[in-house]
């Protein structure tokens, strides 16, 4: 079992950051493929960034591509998404969550465990 809770949302202009976390209990945080998904209000939750459980290798939705940083570090159990140059389309709930190594990471149906999300509003 993996529980994830998610912190660092809120409210910001466009062109600014935050940087969300991702913390994650259990031993067996390292063995897991990491992901950050987002939810805007009536549409699908889409990929965002997923990172493999070495962190060596990470992936990215071509809309966040080149401002959005995905990291983890295992020692701390902890995973991080560094959101630069911030849009209102980038307003969403966001949730973390972790998947067994394979291919797919961008598949939200492949993931075993959910954060509860936290909101990020940009702002016009």
């Amino acid at each position: 079992q993996v529980q994830l809770v998610e912190s660092g949302g809120g409210l910001v202009q466009a062109g600014g950051s935050l940087r969300l976390s991702c913390a994650a209990s259990g031993r067996t945080f390292s063995i897991y493929a990491m992901g950050w998904f987002r939810q805007a209000p009536g549409k699908e939750r889409e990929f965002v960034a997923a990172i493999s459980w070495s962190g060596g290798r990470t992936y990215y939705a071509d809309s966040v591509k080149g401002r959005f940083t995905i990291s983890r570090d295992n020692a701390k159990n902890t995973m991080w998404l560094q959101m630069n140059s911030l849009k209102p389309e980038d307003t969403a709930v966001y949730y973390c969550a972790a998947v067994r190594p394979g291919l797919g990471y961008s598949d939200k149906n492949r993931y075993d465990y959910w954060g509860q999300g936290t909101q990020v509003t940009v702002s016009s």
